[in-house]
């Protein structure tokens, strides 16, 4: 079953163009994020199965562009974690605890995997 997870994290591209983070910030902020859903959503089946197969990274391009993911999964019940640096109080990325593909591919396809 934990083939056909997926757990979403999505990076804000634009603090590596446009606010000069260095890229090993920006993946700490990915880390961040995905280690917070996995430990919010730790007893749900899915993150249990997933945990043995962790797989895909994509970006988005700036704060709105996350904040506007996440109100959009947010009200299709899509769980979640946004993660706030602080004390910036910058929304740097976000991930979804793990879901089968099929569920929640739909809201990523504008999302470019990260490089």
């Amino acid at each position: 079953m934990s083939s056909s997870l997926v757990q979403y994290v999505v990076v804000r591209g634009d603090l590596l163009r446009l606010m000069n983070w260095s890229m090993g910030a920006v993946i700490a902020q990915a880390c961040h994020a995905s280690t917070a859903a996995l430990h919010i959503y730790r007893d749900d089946a899915n993150a249990r199965a997933y945990t043995a197969d962790i797989d895909r990274m994509h970006k988005a391009n700036d704060e709105a562009s996350v904040r506007e993911l996440s109100t959009t999964l947010l009200n299709s019940s899509i769980d979640h974690k946004l993660w706030i640096e602080q004390p910036e109080n910058y929304a740097t990325c976000l991930a979804t605890k793990p879901y089968p593909k099929q569920d929640i591919q739909k809201y990523f396809k504008n999302f470019k995997l990260f490089k």
